[in-house]
């Protein structure tokens, strides 16, 4: 699974997260999907020892280990995850890329590779059109039919969450077969899925 974050909308429902407050510098986040994380669903925590799965359980991510990341990899994912202020990075990696991936740079390439295929699609463009507007899951299907393939749409979920009467988009999930590929073809081997948010505000970046 793939779960991208629409951050006007995250920041909206967490003001004060590291990365909402002091945004880094050159994020994407105002126009574009950001990167949350890739995981197999049902599976953690790949050879990690105790004493690293308690730290993590227990500890603010950011105490958790650097990650071994090359200098160009690192740089694109600062913008492209500003969850990294969070410690979020550290935190996917400890719990779902030692699953999915041998090293983290093997892990985060391989996540801004698909991050890049939504962003640059009609799914990307349709998150540009739709800012400061409401959007419906099925608007949201229609445009990852158009991007990847007919049925891809059935394949996805909205990410939402309620501030006074107003439901907020956060982000989305999208499910994935378990197998080397593009993107398109990840999606379409995935089950079919249902949304439990049916629709949502996409934040403008500052406001609503």
């Amino acid at each position: 699974m793939l779960a991208l974050t629409w951050h006007p909308g995250f920041c909206l429902t967490k003001p004060k997260a590291p990365e909402c407050v002091r945004p880094p510098e050159g994020a994407e986040e105002a126009t574009r999907l950001s990167l949350h994380g890739l995981w197999r669903v049902k599976k953690s925590y790949c050879g990690i020892d105790a004493e690293l799965k308690k730290r993590h359980r227990s500890s603010k991510w950011t105490d958790l280990p650097k990650l071994a990341l090359s200098e160009t990899t690192a740089m694109r994912l600062a913008t492209a995850m500003p969850g990294v202020a969070s410690g979020l990075d550290r935190h996917q990696w400890v719990m779902n890329g030692t699953c999915h991936a041998a090293t983290a740079e093997d892990y985060y390439g391989r996540s801004l590779e698909m991050l890049d295929a939504v962003n640059t699609s009609a799914v990307g463009a349709f998150f540009e059109a739709k800012a400061g507007k409401a959007v419906t899951i099925a608007e949201l299907a229609a445009a990852f039919d158009a991007a990847f393939g007919a049925g891809t749409g059935e394949r996805v979920q909205l990410r939402c969450r309620t501030i006074g009467d107003e439901r907020i988009v956060t982000g989305l999930t999208i499910g994935l077969k378990a197998d080397e590929g593009d993107l398109g073809g990840l999606i379409r081997g995935a089950s079919a899925t249902k949304s439990r948010c049916t629709g949502g505000l996409v934040a403008r970046a500052g406001g609503d």
